[in-house]
């Protein structure tokens, strides 16, 4: 006679959804996307309960109209997505905030309570054309870490919500040396981290020290893996982030990089409540792609207890 299997430990803290991402949207409007409605009716058939907004203005904006939408489905709204380029100074201030002020209402409609806050590229993702240097001068740094207080400050005061700052590739917030300079030169009052276990991968990053080193600053996760072997091609020739995501570097789990289990295991023991969203970035892609691997995604984060 074999001895029972040990159950897989709850993981209890975590709220695990997925995202527009996952379904190849990149953009509010784009013909090589699946229509928002479809992206609804697979995430709940897929067996997600939260989401996020994606790009302003793929989901409807009207609050009421995006309301009875995901109610119907019986869906909940995770957090709306902002772009930024604070390191470029004051100057900026004014067409962000228009920016976020838009996404924030709606997503304080929704009830959530989280902006993730994506960085500008520093270079084209379909040209690979550099828009500006890779690394930030000193004073680049002060205007990045002072306009993302500043940022978390009135959102906050503003809008009742928490701002998550998304270390991306291509990037200037991207790897282990500019992620903790990030952290460190930020008031965790007003400012963490949504910590996406892919683009950290990507950039050479270790997900599970990140959580144990800088744990209380881990306000959201984002679940991916690449695929070491494209990578590896990726990071030799320069290829830019939005021709690696066509190669297949963002690969469906558990067939790459980070292991996710240890990752999950890690922020489990944070003991706080934290959102971990599924986002695949798969654009473009076929429309009848994503909801097979959404399926099978959420099939194998229930086997990791999630």
């Amino acid at each position: 006679m074999t001895a029972a299997a040990s159950p897989v430990p709850a993981l209890d803290r975590l709220r695990v959804g997925s995202a527009p991402d996952s379904w190849g949207v990149w953009f509010p409007d784009d013909s090589q996307q699946v229509p928002w409605q479809r992206f609804l009716d697979e995430v709940a058939e897929a067996g997600y309960e939260w989401i996020e907004l994606g790009p302003y203005g793929y989901l409807p904006t009207d609050p009421a109209r995006l309301t009875e939408e995901i109610n119907r489905r019986n869906l909940t709204v995770s957090a709306g997505t902002i772009f930024t380029s604070l390191h470029r100074g004051p100057d900026v201030w004014d067409a962000t905030w228009e920016h976020v002020s838009q996404v924030a209402e709606l997503t304080r409609a929704m009830n959530a309570k989280h902006l993730v806050v994506i960085p500008s590229f520093w270079r084209d993702d379909k040209t690979a054309e550099l828009i500006e240097p890779p690394e930030l001068t000193a004073e680049q740094w002060r205007h990045l870490s002072t306009g993302m207080e500043r940022l978390g400050r009135e959102v906050r005061e503003r809008f009742g919500l928490d701002i998550v700052v998304h270390p991306h590739a291509d990037t200037h917030i991207d790897g282990e040396e500019n992620v903790a300079r990030f952290l460190d030169a930020t008031d965790s009052d007003l400012v963490n981290l949504c910590l996406d276990t892919g683009h950290y991968a990507y950039c050479g990053g270790d997900s599970v020290k990140l959580i144990e080193t800088y744990g209380e600053r881990i306000g959201y996760l984002h679940l991916k893996q690449v695929d070491p072997e494209i990578l590896s091609d990726v990071v030799k020739n320069g290829v830019p982030f939005g021709p690696a995501v066509k190669r297949g570097v963002m690969c469906e789990p558990p067939k790459g990089v980070p292991e996710l289990e240890p990752v999950l295991t890690a922020a489990q023991k944070l003991d706080v409540d934290l959102f971990a969203i599924v986002e695949q970035d798969m654009y473009p892609c076929p429309p009848d792609q994503p909801f097979p691997i959404a399926q099978r995604t959420r099939r194998f984060l229930r086997s990791c207890g999630a």
